[in-house]
């Protein structure tokens, strides 16, 4: 029994032996080699800072069609919602209790031009009695002179009496006084409108169209200071450009201009109203895109093009709301480098106002893994961005193609953009730091 005890400790002893040999040989493997980080250099190109904002749009003329008679509607020749233009047919109010007035009217103009011939007539013989010496008084003289007057000034009143009936005749038809879109029938044929009160329909102007929106005090302030200090530059009187986007509209195809700015902060709000105008052509075989009330987003860029510094916006890092980028050394380890953010583009890529240089090598991919100071293997590619693919116009040639990056999207192409047609060629925020879509570093 001894014996079979004595080696079952034995056979234990060697198993656990063996077992930390192996354990003492898996320690001893080497470390492996440091992670292959996707690193690009930044993009430089023109861009313009813009800030975007919501807003409605209205017509530029809106008229409410309201009867200048009273009477019964005899025809609404219009179809509802249809393109009208000025002058053109509405309603009809009838006109006979009107013409009767006016047939009325002209016979006593008649009547008071045949009184103006006879006065003129009697005026004349007293002036011929006076040339004898006795044969009229002076006071019958004055008499046939102010009879004739007086039937002169009632042809005149008799005209303007015309003239009255003759306006309300021809208010009896209801036209519209600008050329736009009619809404529908308020009040249909039969019904009694009064004069003034009584509204029938609408008319609206379509093209151009009002763009509306409101610019808060803070950016209203920070544009300004920017012009004051030189860092933007202002545009013309009258040429400051503005875009708009329609609901499911991915970029800002329709382009404008800035016709009016209020004269006042809304002390209630904050902010201040300014309205842009807007072509709204209709196509040839198409229809108008914009009406009035419609929802807009508005994208209105401060000052003109300048070179900047681009990067993706996921290699975008945040501690404690300060933004940074992880850029390699001379020893390839990760550095974390402070910077300034700007405005977001169309293709991913966000302006860096401060803390890059072109020449830097920044992390676009892996961010969570990398740490300060850390080595890592280069994965060098050119930036990448959310847009189809370009050409370079970069350091590594004019007309170079460049392949997608390996995450599946293409690289940035300098210089460029994709823009809104007659867009400047870079675009902002509201407002720095604030809004700005999460990277895959801010966590």
């Amino acid at each position: 029994m001894m014996r079979r005890s004595m080696s079952a400790a034995a056979c234990l002893y060697l198993g656990l032996a063996g077992f930390n040999g192996c354990a003492k040989k898996q320690a001893e493997v080497a470390p492996s080699a440091p992670p292959a980080i996707p690193v690009s250099n930044p993009v430089t190109r023109e861009v313009t800072d813009y800030i975007d904002f919501t807003g409605r749009t209205e017509a530029q003329d809106s008229v409410n069609i309201v009867p200048r008679v009273t009477g019964y509607l005899v025809s609404a020749p219009f179809k509802e919602g249809a393109e009208v233009k000025s002058g053109d047919l509405l309603f009809e109010i009838d006109p006979r209790p009107y013409q009767a007035q006016y047939d009325q009217a002209e016979g006593q103009v008649l009547l008071a031009e045949a009184r103006v011939k006879e006065a003129t007539a009697d005026n004349l013989r007293a002036k011929a009695l006076a040339k004898t010496p006795g044969a009229i008084s002076q006071q019958d003289l004055d008499r046939y002179q102010a009879a004739e007057e007086e039937s002169i000034a009632a042809v005149q009143a008799a005209k303007a009496s015309l003239e009255i009936y003759k306006l309300n005749l021809g208010f009896c038809r209801v036209t519209s006084p600008i050329d736009g879109q009619v809404s529908r029938y308020y009040l249909t044929v039969g019904n009694l409108v009064n004069q003034d009160q009584t509204q029938l329909t609408t008319v609206v102007s379509i093209d151009p169209m009002y763009v509306y929106f409101d610019v808060d005090e803070t950016t209203l302030l920070r544009v300004r200071k920017a012009i004051n200090d030189g860092t933007v530059t202002r545009y013309e009187q009258g040429g400051i450009p503005v875009f708009i986007s329609l609901e499911g509209e991915d970029n800002f195809p329709h382009q404008g201009t800035i016709n009016f700015v209020n004269n006042r902060v809304n002390s209630g709000t904050g902010s201040i109203t300014v309205r842009g105008v807007v072509p709204n052509a209709k196509p040839e075989k198409g229809i108008r895109l914009l009406t009035p009330g419609m929802f807009v987003r508005v994208r209105l860029p401060i000052g003109k093009p300048h070179e900047a510094l681009l990067v993706i916006d996921r290699a975008i890092g945040s501690d404690q709301g300060l933004k940074f980028v992880y850029v390699l050394d001379a020893k390839n380890e990760a550095q974390q480098r402070r910077i300034e953010t700007g405005p977001l583009q169309e293709d991913g890529l966000r302006v860096i106002t401060s803390g890059l240089k072109p020449d830097d090598w920044v992390a676009v991919g892996g961010i969570q893994q990398i740490r300060p100071r850390m080595p890592v293997t280069p994965d060098r590619h050119p930036m990448p961005t959310l847009g189809a693919a370009v050409e370079d116009t970069g350091a590594k040639g004019k007309g170079e193609k460049k392949e997608a990056s390996p995450t599946g999207e293409t690289p940035a192409k300098a210089g460029t953009s994709n823009e809104p047609k007659g867009a400047a060629t870079g675009k902002s925020e509201a407002e720095p730091g604030k809004g700005e879509p999460a990277s895959s570093g801010q966590r």
